[in-house]
């Protein structure tokens, strides 16, 4: 065998390695569509089948929701509200309290952090995001709710405070991984620019680095949102199962009191006794579309925004 023919062979085999793997590849991508497809198909059709019994305008403009509960007026209510306003109460706070302590943490870990330190808090970090979710939820109830009553606050047993504490603190490690990779990429160029112009090292990270990674610092809040949007089982041990409206006037006392997230609804559903086909069942995938819409819209609207940030800085 000549030494042309066997490189011949070795570049047909590599080819053939080369095909296959690229099927490998597109058959997992198309597998991840059809997957993602079938997940929306289902959601819709059941959600249809809900509708059908329960008018749309009811179950996005209701005030109650007792799906399971007959009322006194001995009808099952589907309003949607209470669930959604819960759900943006205990976002919104865990926001407040995980990105900017997120942002600070990849600011630090990223700028001024030594390679020792940062091998220790980096992994540190990261374990946070290992630990399951019901043991953040038993946390906040064991604890955080016993040492929020120490302090003075009238909290109920089960609350929203404690709930958003808890998964703010769940979702920093998701702020400060991916805030910090994006900090780390931005070029040391952009870095040794500033402190060539008589900048130091807070001024350069804080109006340099931060900016111009502020896409990439933006996804990460993004997606530590959605992870907030759809957390269960955490928010159902810590903030209880009490769907209540949101109070423009009273946000301190929405806080103090027990609180029932989309999720932790679904989960009540799922777990209450009734067979399918009734209306408490298809509540469950109407209430998965409305929090699909809720994330979509979301990202979707994430991504214009990042795109034009990015444009920024390109």
């Amino acid at each position: 065998m000549t030494a042309s023919t066997a490189i011949g062979d070795r570049s047909d085999r590599e080819r053939r390695v080369g095909r296959i793997v690229k099927g490998v590849f597109l058959a997992c991508a198309v597998l991840t569509v059809l997957i993602t497809v079938g997940i929306i198909f289902t959601l819709l059709r059941d959600a249809t089948t809900f509708f059908a019994q329960v008018p749309v305008v009811d179950f996005l403009t209701g005030t109650e929701w007792k799906p399971t509960q007959l009322t006194g007026d001995g009808e099952y209510k589907f309003g949607v509200l209470p669930l959604l306003s819960g759900t943006i109460l205990i976002t919104v706070v865990s926001a407040v309290i995980a990105l900017p302590t997120g942002l600070a943490a990849a600011l630090y870990l990223s700028e001024f952090a030594s390679e020792q330190v940062r091998s220790v808090l980096k992994p540190a970090l990261e374990i946070l995001a290992g630990i399951p979710t019901i043991v953040y939820g038993y946390f906040a109830l064991v604890y955080i709710t016993p040492f929020l009553a120490w302090v003075g606050l009238p909290v109920d047993t089960f609350n929203a405070l404690s709930a958003s504490i808890v998964v703010g603190v769940m979702i920093i490690p998701m702020v400060s991984s991916i805030s910090e990779d994006a900090l780390s990429a931005v070029p040391d160029d952009l870095r040794q620019a500033a402190y060539g112009l008589g900048s130091t090292k807070f001024d350069t990270s804080v109006r340099v680095v931060v900016p111009a990674a502020i896409s990439g610092i933006f996804s990460s809040f993004v997606l530590a949102l959605s992870r907030a949007i759809g957390e269960t089982m955490a928010v159902t041990v810590a903030a209880g199962q009490t769907p209540r409206m949101l109070s423009i006037l009273n946000i301190d006392q929405n806080l103090l009191q027990s609180s029932e997230t989309i999720t932790a609804a679904m989960v009540n559903v799922a777990h209450a006794e009734g067979g399918g086909g009734t209306p408490a069942y298809y509540s469950m995938f109407a209430l998965g579309l409305v929090l699909f819409v809720f994330t979509f819209s979301l990202n979707i609207g994430a991504e214009v925004i990042r795109d034009r940030l990015r444009e920024e800085y390109r």
